[in-house]
């Protein structure tokens, strides 16, 4: 098993980056029995009970349904933790779908746009509609989350089914303006000064504290760090997606091996170790900002065609 099935947990059937969801030809839609076992709060009909009367539970079994006779599949799921046991069956989740009815070729080194539902029907989300880009790695066509894009938020109120299934095409129409990312930022040289302020910027996202202070031994150079051969290319295309990775999945063990801190009581240095951001609102969120910033440090070389991707909310 190779470091990118260890991050995402490929070959499992408890992520959005599923073996279900393979680009060599054998993608599926998931069951709703497999669903069940792994995101069993997809089919809360009800609320849960610290809701108030005026919360409107989006029973999300009943728009992705919808969303599945409209040709958008369900290829990988993943539920959040909560500490409470009873919001187990309420809690946030997260649906990758994609349409299995084309007949697109990919191969690897292509980025592709799919579709990505949030929900959750216990007060801790509203229903989010988000745009995926995904990188296809390998040859068995396994993916690396880039970055999440076009966003549209649906509150708990008034007719949500429709207002999803509108705001799903909405999202993935705007989205695949933003696929022109790949080729366009490719073509950016990245000095090394230049690749060292991303990862500066990208640093202070991923261990800030609430006062914007960073207390880590890692340091932003390590960010930059490649997994494979492949990413040592010098343009903004590639840096954006080694900080990316290393951001979200922590940076490789080779970097963590030879990073060491000094104990609380500071009589022994430890090994350090930087853990993948597993919950799903913190992967959401980062990836939003990292995009942001790559497409403001693009517009700072001169390239204007990729704009930030904007929130829409879709309200009563």
């Amino acid at each position: 098993m190779n470091a990118l099935n260890r991050g995402f947990n490929i070959a499992r059937g408890d992520s959005v980056y599923a073996s279900t969801a393979k680009f060599d030809g054998s993608a599926r839609a998931l069951t709703e029995d497999e669903m069940r076992k792994i995101a069993p709060s997809i089919f809360a009909v009800t609320a849960h009970e610290s809701r108030s009367a005026r919360f409107m539970p989006i029973p999300t079994i009943e728009v992705l349904r919808g969303l599945m006779q409209e040709g958008f599949m369900p290829v990988g799921v993943k539920q959040g933790n909560t500490r409470d046991p009873g919001k187990a069956d309420f809690t946030k989740h997260l649906i990758r779908l994609r349409r299995l009815d084309d007949d697109v070729k990919h191969k690897v080194g292509d980025t592709v746009c799919e579709v990505l539902l949030k929900n959750a029907n216990d007060g801790t989300a509203a229903y989010d509609i988000m745009a995926g880009m995904f990188r296809i790695r390998c040859s068995n066509s396994l993916v690396a989350h880039t970055s999440t894009l076009e966003s549209a938020r649906v509150r708990h109120s008034g007719d949500v089914q429709t207002k999803v299934i509108d705001a799903t095409y909405k999202v993935l129409n705007e989205a695949h303006n933003l696929l022109a990312a790949p080729q366009d930022w490719s073509q950016l040289a990245m000095s090394r000064d230049e690749s060292l302020v991303l990862a500066e910027a990208a640093h202070v996202l991923r261990f800030a504290d609430s006062d914007g202070e960073v207390h880590t031994p890692f340091q932003p150079q390590q960010l930059l760090t490649p997994r494979r051969h492949g990413d040592q290319n010098a343009d903004l295309w590639t840096t954006f997606n080694v900080v990316q990775e290393n951001v979200i999945r922590g940076v490789p063990q080779s970097e963590q091996r030879r990073t060491w801190h000094r104990s609380e009581d500071g009589r022994r240095m430890r090994r350090a170790s930087m853990r993948e951001i597993g919950n799903i609102d913190g992967s959401v969120k980062l990836n939003k900002a990292l995009f942001v910033l790559t497409a403001r440090m693009a517009e700072l070389k001169g390239c204007h065609s990729i704009k930030p991707p904007a929130e829409v909310e879709f309200v009563n």
